[in-house]
């Protein structure tokens, strides 16, 4: 299956409101922004399902999170890859293992 397979009934759904006209990278890296801000909000209240309304918002995130790369990458899977590798060389089990700190802050 094609790696932006999962984005083509979403593509579908957009194109068939005319949505992409608001989609400019600019407004998805704000949308990421403002649900983001919304999900951290779900940890300062009290609700009843809070796991419910967790997930829906992180699948908010994630959906513009995925608009935006696939609108400046176009494989959103790969850019996660790309990122994943590199990450394998900038932090070392063997410097890393129960440690936060930053990859620049390594001791050699």
């Amino acid at each position: 299956m094609d790696r932006t397979e999962f984005l083509k009934p979403f593509a579908k759904f957009v194109d068939e409101r005319d949505w992409a006209q608001f989609h400019s990278v600019q407004n998805l890296a704000k949308s990421i922004s403002v649900d983001s801000a919304e999900l951290q909000t779900l940890f300062q209240l009290s609700c009843e399902d809070k796991n419910k309304a967790i997930l829906d918002e992180l699948a908010d995130v994630l959906t513009y999170c995925f608009m935006l790369a696939h609108r400046v990458w176009g494989v959103p899977a790969q850019l996660f890859i790309k990122k994943f590798s590199t990450g394998l060389g900038k932090y070392p089990a063997s410097k890393t293992k129960g440690k936060s700190t930053k990859n620049d802050f390594l001791k050699n």
